[in-house]
């Protein structure tokens, strides 16, 4: 039942107080109407007796103590969605901005999802394919799984998640239903353009959901427009039998807002000034990933967050990696040796990879395949190192071998055009290739039959 209330009690920043209120609860939403005719939402984030505090979405500049009119609904925020959101932008909290008119729904949800019980759980399986070397041959994206992205300031993660976009499929031959739900938090209105550009050039727009909040967008709204994403996806993963790819970029823009309101509230912070419950807050957003038993459909996550300072022990990468299975990270140095995409393989991980590659999934020597690059090029690094010492004409034969794989590896492995598709074949061919620059007796993490079938020994003459 939707009761109307006139005037405030006090005003604070993005949050505004009326008494004399009962019967209401916490998340319910108030549409807040001006003397002008102005209209803005809010919703109640504390009640205290029969005071109750609502944070307003779109700013209280033009707020007064007395004139306003006060709605609360009876319920909490709910969007509109069909599958007629495919191929549609909306702003972060769910309303449309593309110019094509108001969904007409078939179903009006709550936004406020929640985790997905664990006994309702199937064990993710089978890839999702993103054409990008790095991740399909070594961090390989599960159906299901929550695989984070942790970058930096200036480095592509923006060019990155487009490119994702634009090339992710289930693999070739697949006639399941896929589609992408895109979630962008905090980005300047260049950064948004490039993705809506990007998709609408490429043809993927069709298949994308996008939700957009844009850096002068109420803070207030940043922290609904993952949760307004995420119930769009499973609508249409649980509902409508379709495999769904999140990306949320920048989960540091979201972490940053729930720091802003947390202080205005005037809580008492916790770690770098973040809420104690943030914690809670990242858990509550990447536990809605996953497949549910009985279920045609799956709900993958890609969250992207920038380190501040590239501090891979920050709260929100720190938080982050407990709650994610794997992350991918991007690291300066091949950024500035120019490398596209500058994916670290030694610090990424994909922790659900062995279940979803092999025999019956992508070709059965890729787990032995991907564990001989991994510990080859971590031998690189050493190399590496003690060429900085000594100097790199002291080296042995085998080092200067291991040294000749590494620039090979950066050059022809991680990097690929941001227009290069590569399918999981070709990813694993080139993995063998490189590892041709090796001595057989060194690839100890490959199995004989493989080395005999894919292994043949190369020199720098052969590329």
């Amino acid at each position: 039942m939707s009761v109307e209330y006139i005037g405030f009690s006090e005003i604070n920043g993005a949050f505004v107080a009326m008494e004399g209120v009962s019967g209401h609860f916490f998340d319910e939403i108030a549409e807040i109407s001006l003397p002008g005719g102005q209209k803005k939402l809010g919703k109640i984030v504390e009640i205290q007796g029969d005071k109750a505090i609502i944070q307003v979405f779109d700013g209280t500049e033009d707020f007064d103590l007395n004139s306003a009119v006060t709605k609360l609904t009876g319920h909490p925020m709910r969007i509109k969605l069909s599958e007629e959101i495919l191929g549609r932008v909306f702003d972060g909290l769910g309303r449309p901005i593309d110019g094509l008119g108001e969904i007409y729904g078939d179903s009006v949800r709550n936004i406020n999802g929640a985790a997905i019980n664990p006994v309702a759980r199937v064990y993710p399986r089978n890839l999702i394919q993103t054409g990008i070397s790095t991740i399909d041959g070594c961090a390989t994206l599960i159906r299901g799984q929550k695989l984070p992205i942790f970058s930096g300031n200036g480095l592509p993660h923006d060019q990155l998640a487009a490119q994702i976009v634009r090339q992710a499929s289930l693999g070739a031959g697949s006639a399941e239903n896929f589609a992408i739900v895109f979630a962008a938090m905090g980005v300047k209105y260049d950064v948004a353009d490039f993705f809506r550009r990007s998709f609408e050039e490429s043809g993927a727009l069709s298949r994308v959901v996008m939700f957009l909040n844009l850096a002068n967008d109420p803070v207030a709204e940043r922290v609904i427009t993952p949760r307004a994403a995420l119930t769009a996806a499973e609508y249409l993963a649980f509902e409508k039998d379709m495999h769904i790819l999140v990306l949320l970029t920048d989960m540091t823009a979201y972490a940053e807002a729930l720091r802003e309101l947390s202080s205005v509230k005037g809580e008492i912070p916790s770690r770098k000034g973040y809420p104690g419950y943030l914690y809670s807050e990242l858990a509550s957003l990447y536990e809605r990933a996953g497949i549910l038993r009985g279920a045609k459909g799956s709900v993958t996550q890609i969250p992207i967050l920038t380190m501040p300072n590239d501090d891979i022990t920050h709260p929100i990468p720190d938080l982050t990696a407990y709650i994610t299975e794997g992350q991918i990270v991007l690291d300066r140095r091949l950024h500035q040796q120019n490398i596209y995409p500058p994916i670290n393989i030694l610090p990424s991980l994909s922790r659900l990879m062995k279940d979803g590659i092999g025999e019956g999934y992508t070709r059965a020597d890729h787990p032995d395949l991907s564990n001989q690059l991994y510990s080859s090029y971590a031998r690189v690094g050493e190399v590496r190192a003690l060429a900085a010492v000594i100097g790199e004409d002291e080296l042995s034969d085998l080092d200067k071998q291991y040294m000749r794989f590494g620039a090979a590896f950066e050059s022809l492995y991680v990097n690929q055009s941001r227009l290069d598709d590569r399918p999981v074949a070709e990813t694993l061919r080139l993995g063998w290739e490189l590892l041709g620059l090796l001595p057989q007796k060194e690839l100890d993490r490959v199995s004989a039959a493989y080395l005999e079938q894919y292994y043949q020994p190369r020199t720098r003459s052969d590329r």
